[in-house]
């Protein structure tokens, strides 16, 4: 069914202008295409769209991304254009330029607020460049378990008081740059062993194991964060029926009334699997939206899907279901923030260059490293990029081909096939007798980057070990995958 189906079947039951409108500004909607704003989402922003997430699909180049935002706001100058801007191996504006900061896990490592908010600086005046003017960041979730798939080196860290000055940091720097930060994912995505993305994620801590989770988040309100987005995890401690995204008890009990938050709460996407497959888009929208959120984000580039979400939330607000007082609510809300941030600052002050490469250098740990290790044979294993966290396929052995030229290479991504000793004896043979470096990437999440690393660790036993996300026990670690952090890892491996 067309958009065009979707009015027509409804004209016969409009909503009041006004409440129509408040409905719209609760929605945050992606789409497909860098050079032309669709029709469909044409008719949504005239119909009061709250905001718009852009994506790598949306970036081409610094000057594209600056034309389309411009037409976006040209079509309503109070919708929010927003983007998420970790840092680090995460994002989506390689290509149009982005300041390359750590992410914030070496940031944690570092522990120089000062530095955490130069990164932060960075990445702001770059958005505001391009005419974004919301980020969804800082993470504000802490990073407990080893087995956790999906927060790991975008959080800051396992210690809350830790957490909390580095997001203060963040949050007062990006607001200096008259930017929206967005603290996530409350109440916490840290003590998951379940990647939302792909499933219903489960924290089964008790609610005193759960409060320290709380305080980086009791920071960012401190700090003044405009903007929250929820968890699509289940916490029995606090709601065993329903995941925070959808939770009434979470978000207005706990969020609301004992964090005292009263900016913008934005759901994470809807399409992730934790919703999309337990409840469905839809009907996921109405009920968040219920619960106490103030803006759904559909990020997916097919509008069909916003669409549905939209007409679920309408119908809703026709039968009763949805009160009407909830979403008026929730739209004030928006509204506040869009007058706060939806128009780029005219002018952009620079920002320190150089802030994220010394961040990265200086969150470089080593132990029992050689003075240096040139003309290595680097062999780099990583996993294929999160489908939902774009980066810029950064490869160690390219950062340290720039400090050492005569190093050579292996870099595997994603499952090596089913004969790992074929792979292992090919890479030996490359090698020969020069120095060998084995990098892996959370190699307790992929068995495959063990079995490598293991199989040429058995025969190279002199071969340095380098870890390029959480440790390992490498001789190195860079704490991320970001082009910095590689640069950094890089510089200290050839000794430059």
């Amino acid at each position: 069914m067309s958009h065009f189906e979707h009015a027509s079947l409804r004209a016969t039951a409009a909503l009041p202008a006004d409440l129509d409108e408040a409905a719209h500004r609760c929605l945050v909607a992606g789409f497909d295409g860098a050079a032309s704003v669709p029709d469909a989402l044409k008719e949504l922003i005239d119909r009061g769209l709250g905001g718009v997430i852009l994506f790598t699909r949306n970036v081409r180049d610094a000057e594209q991304v600056r034309r389309l935002t411009d037409e976006l706001r040209s079509l309503r100058p109070d919708l929010l254009v927003a983007i998420d801007n970790e840092g680090g191996g995460i994002g989506h504006l390689v290509s149009a330029g982005a300041p390359e900061v750590p992410g914030s896990y070496a940031l944690g490592v570092v522990d120089d607020p000062n530095l955490t908010a130069r990164c932060a600086d960075a990445l702001a005046g770059h958005l505001a460049t391009l005419g974004i003017t919301a980020s969804y960041a800082p993470v504000a979730d802490l990073q407990h378990r080893p087995d956790n798939p999906i927060v790991r080196t975008r959080s800051f860290g396992a210690d809350p008081e830790l957490a909390a000055r580095h997001l203060r940091a963040w949050i007062t720097a990006t607001e200096a740059r008259g930017i929206a930060s967005c603290a996530k994912h409350f109440p916490g995505h840290g003590g998951t062993v379940t990647d939302s993305h792909h499933g219903m994620a489960v924290d089964p801590r008790t609610y005193d194991e759960l409060r320290a989770d709380l305080e980086p988040f009791r920071a960012a309100v401190a700090a003044g964060v405009p903007m929250l987005m929820s968890a699509h995890v289940v916490f029995p401690a606090l709601d065993p029926n329903r995941p925070a995204t959808l939770s009434r008890r979470i978000l207005g009990d706990l969020l609301r009334h004992d964090l005292g938050f009263d900016g913008v709460l934005v759901s994470d996407a809807l399409e992730m699997k934790a919703i999309a497959d337990a409840y469905g888009e839809a009907a996921g929208a109405r009920i968040a939206l219920a619960a106490g959120a103030d803006q759904v984000i559909v990020a997916v580039g097919d509008l069909e899907v916003t669409l549905a979400c939209r007409d679920a939330v309408l119908d809703a607000l026709r039968s009763g279901l949805l009160a009407q007082e909830r979403i008026e609510e929730a739209a004030g809300r928006v509204r506040r923030l869009a007058a706060r941030y939806a128009t780029p600052p005219a002018e952009v002050a620079a920002w320190d260059a150089k802030a994220g490469l010394t961040a990265a250098r200086r969150a470089v740990r080593s132990r029992g490293v050689p003075p240096a290790v040139r003309g290595a044979h680097v062999v780099d294993l990583f996993p294929p990029p999160h489908p939902a966290l774009n980066w810029g396929g950064e490869d160690l052995l390219t950062e340290v081909r720039a400090v050492d030229p005569t190093a050579t290479g292996t870099a595997v991504t994603g499952e090596c096939g089913a004969d790992p000793d074929a792979l292992v004896d090919g890479i030996l043979r490359h090698c020969g007798t020069a120095p060998l470096v084995v990098a892996t990437c959370d190699a307790g999440l992929h068995p495959w980057q063990a079995r490598l690393r293991d199989g040429l660790l058995a025969r190279r036993p002199d071969a340095v070990r380098v870890d390029t996300g959480l440790p390992e026990g490498g001789a190195l670690c860079s704490y991320g995958r970001g082009r910095v952090n590689l640069r950094a890892v890089a510089e200290a491996l050839a000794g430059v």
